[in-house]
Protein backbone atom coordinates (compact mmCIF):
# COMPACT_ATOMS: atom_id res chain seq x y z
CA UNK A 1 0.00 0.00 0.00
CA UNK A 2 1.42 3.41 -0.99
CA UNK A 3 1.90 6.15 1.56
CA UNK A 4 0.83 9.69 0.60
CA UNK A 5 2.30 12.70 2.36
CA UNK A 6 0.01 15.65 2.94
CA UNK A 7 1.27 19.12 2.04
CA UNK A 8 -0.85 22.15 2.89
CA UNK A 9 -1.97 24.04 -0.25
CA UNK A 10 -0.45 27.27 1.08
CA UNK A 11 2.94 25.60 1.54
CA UNK A 12 2.77 23.99 -1.91
CA UNK A 13 2.09 27.33 -3.60
CA UNK A 14 4.87 28.98 -1.60
CA UNK A 15 7.36 26.28 -2.58
CA UNK A 16 6.42 26.53 -6.25
CA UNK A 17 6.76 30.32 -6.18
CA UNK A 18 10.20 30.13 -4.57
CA UNK A 19 11.31 27.55 -7.13
CA UNK A 20 10.20 29.72 -10.06
CA UNK A 21 11.68 32.91 -8.58
CA UNK A 22 15.11 31.28 -8.13
CA UNK A 23 15.15 30.17 -11.76
CA UNK A 24 14.17 33.62 -13.01
CA UNK A 25 16.74 35.36 -10.78
CA UNK A 26 19.57 33.44 -12.43
CA UNK A 27 18.87 35.19 -15.75
CA UNK A 28 19.85 38.72 -16.74
CA UNK A 29 17.12 41.35 -16.79
CA UNK A 30 15.33 43.08 -19.67
CA UNK A 31 14.03 46.65 -19.90
CA UNK A 32 11.21 47.49 -22.34
CA UNK A 33 10.11 51.09 -22.72
CA UNK A 34 7.81 53.18 -24.85
CA UNK A 35 9.66 56.08 -26.51
CA UNK A 36 8.38 58.92 -28.70
CA UNK A 37 7.50 56.84 -31.77
CA UNK A 38 7.76 53.20 -30.72
CA UNK A 39 8.92 50.58 -28.24
CA UNK A 40 12.52 49.65 -27.42
CA UNK A 41 13.49 46.40 -25.67
CA UNK A 42 16.97 46.07 -24.16
CA UNK A 43 18.51 42.87 -22.79
CA UNK A 44 21.95 42.03 -21.48
CA UNK A 45 22.67 38.96 -23.59
CA UNK A 46 26.23 37.92 -24.57
CA UNK A 47 24.92 35.15 -26.86
CA UNK A 48 24.76 35.99 -30.56
CA UNK A 49 22.27 33.23 -31.39
CA UNK A 50 20.08 32.57 -28.32
CA UNK A 51 17.79 35.57 -28.55
CA UNK A 52 15.70 36.75 -25.61
CA UNK A 53 13.67 39.20 -27.75
CA UNK A 54 11.79 38.17 -30.89
CA UNK A 55 9.06 39.15 -33.32
CA UNK A 56 5.66 37.50 -32.90
CA UNK A 57 3.54 39.31 -35.51
CA UNK A 58 3.34 42.52 -37.54
CA UNK A 59 3.25 44.90 -34.56
CA UNK A 60 3.88 42.51 -31.66
CA UNK A 61 7.14 41.45 -29.99
CA UNK A 62 8.04 38.96 -27.26
CA UNK A 63 10.74 39.03 -24.56
CA UNK A 64 11.55 36.43 -21.94
CA UNK A 65 13.85 35.89 -18.97
CA UNK A 66 14.56 32.75 -16.97
CA UNK A 67 14.97 29.27 -18.41
CA UNK A 68 15.67 29.70 -22.12
CA UNK A 69 14.12 26.47 -23.43
CA UNK A 70 10.87 27.20 -21.55
CA UNK A 71 10.33 30.77 -22.74
CA UNK A 72 11.44 29.85 -26.26
CA UNK A 73 8.67 27.24 -26.41
CA UNK A 74 6.24 29.97 -25.33
CA UNK A 75 7.55 32.20 -28.11
CA UNK A 76 6.93 29.47 -30.70
CA UNK A 77 3.45 28.81 -29.33
CA UNK A 78 2.67 32.53 -29.54
CA UNK A 79 3.73 32.67 -33.19
CA UNK A 80 1.47 29.72 -34.00
CA UNK A 81 -1.44 31.34 -32.14
CA UNK A 82 -0.94 34.68 -33.91
CA UNK A 83 -0.62 33.09 -37.35
CA UNK A 84 -3.70 30.94 -36.77
CA UNK A 85 -5.79 33.87 -35.52
CA UNK A 86 -4.70 36.13 -38.36
CA UNK A 87 -5.43 33.45 -40.97
CA UNK A 88 -8.82 32.47 -39.51
CA UNK A 89 -10.09 36.02 -38.94
CA UNK A 90 -7.96 38.98 -40.01
CA UNK A 91 -4.54 40.42 -39.23
CA UNK A 92 -6.17 43.25 -37.24
CA UNK A 93 -7.70 40.68 -34.87
CA UNK A 94 -4.25 39.70 -33.57
CA UNK A 95 -3.59 41.90 -30.56
CA UNK A 96 -1.24 41.83 -27.58
CA UNK A 97 -3.96 41.62 -24.92
CA UNK A 98 -5.40 38.41 -26.36
CA UNK A 99 -1.91 36.95 -26.73
CA UNK A 100 -1.06 37.92 -23.14
CA UNK A 101 -4.24 36.18 -21.94
CA UNK A 102 -3.26 33.08 -23.93
CA UNK A 103 0.17 33.04 -22.29
CA UNK A 104 -1.22 33.77 -18.82
CA UNK A 105 -3.61 30.82 -18.98
CA UNK A 106 -0.84 28.42 -19.98
CA UNK A 107 1.72 29.73 -17.47
CA UNK A 108 -0.90 29.79 -14.70
CA UNK A 109 -2.00 26.21 -15.43
CA UNK A 110 1.62 25.04 -15.28
CA UNK A 111 2.11 26.85 -11.96
CA UNK A 112 -0.90 25.27 -10.25
CA UNK A 113 -1.27 21.90 -11.99
CA UNK A 114 1.94 21.10 -13.86
CA UNK A 115 4.73 18.84 -12.61
CA UNK A 116 6.73 22.00 -11.95
CA UNK A 117 6.14 25.74 -12.56
CA UNK A 118 7.77 27.43 -15.54
CA UNK A 119 10.89 29.36 -14.53
CA UNK A 120 10.03 32.28 -16.79
CA UNK A 121 8.79 35.84 -16.85
CA UNK A 122 7.68 37.16 -20.23
CA UNK A 123 6.66 40.39 -21.93
CA UNK A 124 4.30 41.02 -24.84
CA UNK A 125 4.79 44.43 -26.48
CA UNK A 126 2.48 45.98 -29.06
CA UNK A 127 3.12 49.01 -31.24
CA UNK A 128 0.03 51.19 -31.44
CA UNK A 129 -1.99 51.81 -34.59
CA UNK A 130 -5.27 53.51 -35.53
CA UNK A 131 -7.05 50.44 -34.13
CA UNK A 132 -5.33 50.08 -30.73
CA UNK A 133 -2.77 51.79 -28.43
CA UNK A 134 0.86 50.92 -27.73
CA UNK A 135 0.93 48.40 -24.88
CA UNK A 136 3.33 46.46 -22.64
CA UNK A 137 2.00 43.35 -20.85
CA UNK A 138 4.19 41.52 -18.33
CA UNK A 139 3.24 37.93 -17.47
CA UNK A 140 4.69 36.57 -14.23
CA UNK A 141 5.62 32.96 -13.45
CA UNK A 142 2.23 32.27 -11.82
CA UNK A 143 0.21 33.68 -14.73
CA UNK A 144 -0.50 37.17 -13.41
CA UNK A 145 -0.77 39.86 -16.14
CA UNK A 146 0.45 43.40 -15.48
CA UNK A 147 -0.51 46.19 -17.88
CA UNK A 148 2.58 48.41 -17.70
CA UNK A 149 1.86 52.01 -18.60
CA UNK A 150 5.25 53.30 -19.84
CA UNK A 151 7.98 50.74 -19.19
CA UNK A 152 8.49 47.24 -17.82
CA UNK A 153 11.41 45.39 -16.26
CA UNK A 154 11.74 41.60 -16.22
CA UNK A 155 14.13 39.48 -14.19
CA UNK A 156 15.40 38.82 -10.70
CA UNK A 157 16.72 42.34 -10.01
CA UNK A 158 13.66 44.02 -11.50
CA UNK A 159 12.81 46.34 -8.60
CA UNK A 160 16.29 47.86 -8.41
CA UNK A 161 16.50 48.35 -12.19
CA UNK A 162 12.97 49.75 -12.30
CA UNK A 163 13.93 52.36 -9.71
CA UNK A 164 17.01 53.42 -11.68
CA UNK A 165 15.09 53.74 -14.94
CA UNK A 166 12.14 55.59 -13.41
CA UNK A 167 14.53 58.10 -11.82
CA UNK A 168 16.23 58.83 -15.16
CA UNK A 169 13.17 59.14 -17.40
CA UNK A 170 9.92 60.81 -16.38
CA UNK A 171 8.32 61.24 -19.82
CA UNK A 172 8.51 59.84 -23.35
CA UNK A 173 11.95 60.56 -24.79
CA UNK A 174 13.64 60.09 -28.20
CA UNK A 175 15.05 56.63 -28.93
CA UNK A 176 18.69 57.49 -28.16
CA UNK A 177 17.83 58.95 -24.74
CA UNK A 178 15.54 56.05 -23.77
CA UNK A 179 18.14 53.51 -24.92
CA UNK A 180 20.90 55.18 -22.89
CA UNK A 181 18.67 55.29 -19.80
CA UNK A 182 17.73 51.60 -20.20
CA UNK A 183 21.35 50.49 -20.60
CA UNK A 184 22.42 52.58 -17.60
CA UNK A 185 19.60 51.09 -15.52
CA UNK A 186 20.64 47.54 -16.47
CA UNK A 187 24.32 48.16 -15.78
CA UNK A 188 24.01 50.06 -12.52
CA UNK A 189 26.53 52.61 -11.22
CA UNK A 190 29.50 50.26 -10.89
CA UNK A 191 29.92 48.71 -14.34
CA UNK A 192 29.56 49.21 -18.08
CA UNK A 193 27.89 46.72 -20.44
CA UNK A 194 29.80 46.28 -23.73
CA UNK A 195 27.79 46.89 -26.89
CA UNK A 196 28.53 43.30 -27.98
CA UNK A 197 26.69 42.03 -24.86
CA UNK A 198 23.51 43.97 -25.60
CA UNK A 199 20.47 42.70 -27.49
CA UNK A 200 18.27 45.61 -28.55
CA UNK A 201 15.09 45.43 -30.65
CA UNK A 202 12.54 48.01 -31.75
CA UNK A 203 8.90 48.19 -32.70
CA UNK A 204 8.62 51.25 -34.94
CA UNK A 205 6.68 52.21 -38.05
CA UNK A 206 8.97 52.35 -41.06
CA UNK A 207 6.45 52.42 -43.92
CA UNK A 208 5.95 48.65 -44.14
CA UNK A 209 3.59 46.14 -42.57
CA UNK A 210 6.20 44.70 -40.22
CA UNK A 211 7.60 46.97 -37.52
CA UNK A 212 10.14 44.76 -35.69
CA UNK A 213 13.84 45.55 -36.05
CA UNK A 214 16.94 44.08 -34.38
CA UNK A 215 19.72 46.67 -34.01
CA UNK A 216 23.28 45.84 -35.06
CA UNK A 217 26.36 46.64 -32.95
CA UNK A 218 27.21 49.55 -35.24
CA UNK A 219 23.70 51.02 -34.91
CA UNK A 220 23.88 50.60 -31.12
CA UNK A 221 27.27 52.27 -30.90
CA UNK A 222 25.95 55.23 -32.86
CA UNK A 223 22.88 55.62 -30.64
CA UNK A 224 24.86 55.26 -27.41
CA UNK A 225 27.50 57.85 -28.29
Amino acid sequence: MSNYFYVAPEQLIKDRAEFAQKGIARGRSIVAAIYEVGVVMVAENPSASLNKISEIYDRIAFAGVGKYNEFDRLREAGIRWADGTGFTYSREDVDARALANYYAQHVGDMFTEGPKPLEVEILVAQLGSKFRPTKLYRIAYEGTISDETRFAVLGGDAETIKGRFAASEERLEPLATTLKNAVAALAGPDRTIPVADLEVCLLEDRGSRRTFKRLTDDELSELLR
